[in-house]
């Protein structure tokens, strides 16, 4: 159960972050009003995930699948591009979190 909240967490996450692009510097209400509950469940749901997940493991899942999604979203959604250092980047942490994942003795598999 604590790799479905995980990624409950995540997707609320990404979409509490894509809601700060829409609250256009929090003016606009309702998206602001949004991304404020998605964030709040969104670490209800990672506190859920760390009675069964170590933190680290976690919080690295969290991180980068957060980041990857959220990136994908900027370039699909917000029309933003992403160079080379940026993928590449983002390719570094998916990687970090694959070896942590299935490499790292503190995995809770």
């Amino acid at each position: 159960m604590g790799y479905v909240y995980l990624a409950l967490a995540i997707i609320l996450e990404v979409l509490g972050s894509s809601l700060i692009k829409v609250s256009d510097g929090f003016t606009k209400i309702i998206p602001t009003s949004i991304m404020l509950i998605a964030y709040v469940t969104c670490f209800y749901f990672l506190s859920l995930t760390l009675k069964t997940i170590p933190l680290g493991i976690a919080y690295a899942i969290w991180g980068g699948l957060g980041i990857v999604l959220t990136a994908i979203i900027s370039v699909v959604i917000f029309k933003q591009n992403l160079d080379l250092p940026a993928i590449l980047g983002i390719a570094l942490i998916v990687s970090g979190v694959f070896i942590m994942n299935f490499f790292s003795k503190t995995n809770a598999h």
